[in-house]
């Protein structure tokens, strides 16, 4: 694997590194169909692969409820067990199915600080071949202001390509 950033880079360094991941990814995965290990792949290469990434993991919809996200694979402190829709951001990208990037998090409305080191946060919904949501992918930052288009651009291309 390419050897990590040691600080946030410029947009277009980050969206090379972006570039270069992606394409690791699509290696490694190519041929796995077991959607689990697909995930603590994805979660552990993307982390690995950014600094400024300290919470990075899968809140999966719990299909026996339906409408409550549950702690999947993920790097880092000790996650949310369960996240309702609607509650948090990770909540917030369930129920909307739209990308949440939230440069302070303790300004977001129902923020759920489950390490209270974290300041920003992007959360993206993951939609199966079906146009079904399975999970959503949330990166933690002790940095504020810490993602932006770029990291958008590249985690919706990323995650889309290897769920759907």
């Amino acid at each position: 694997m390419a050897e990590a950033f040691n600080e946030i880079t410029l947009p277009a360094e980050k969206a090379e590194r972006y570039a270069a991941v992606s394409a690791e990814i699509a290696s490694v995965l190519e041929g796995e169909p077991n959607r689990v290990a697909r995930m603590a792949t994805v979660a552990s290469m993307l982390a690995n692969s950014f600094p400024h990434y300290f919470w990075t993991g899968f809140y999966v919809v719990d299909e026996t409820k339906g409408d409550e996200l549950v702690v999947g694979p993920y790097q880092g402190t000790l996650g949310c067990m369960r996240i309702a829709f609607g509650r948090g951001v990770c909540g917030t990208a369930a129920a909307t199915r739209q990308t949440q990037v939230v440069e302070d998090v303790h300004a977001f409305p129902g923020h759920i600080a489950c390490d209270s080191r974290s300041a920003s946060e992007i959360v993206v919904p993951v939609i199966d071949g079906r146009g079904e949501l399975i999970a959503v992918f949330d990166v933690d930052s002790e940095q504020p202001a810490a993602f932006d288009a770029v990291d958008r651009e590249w985690l919706e291309r990323i995650l889309g390509a290897t769920f759907r």
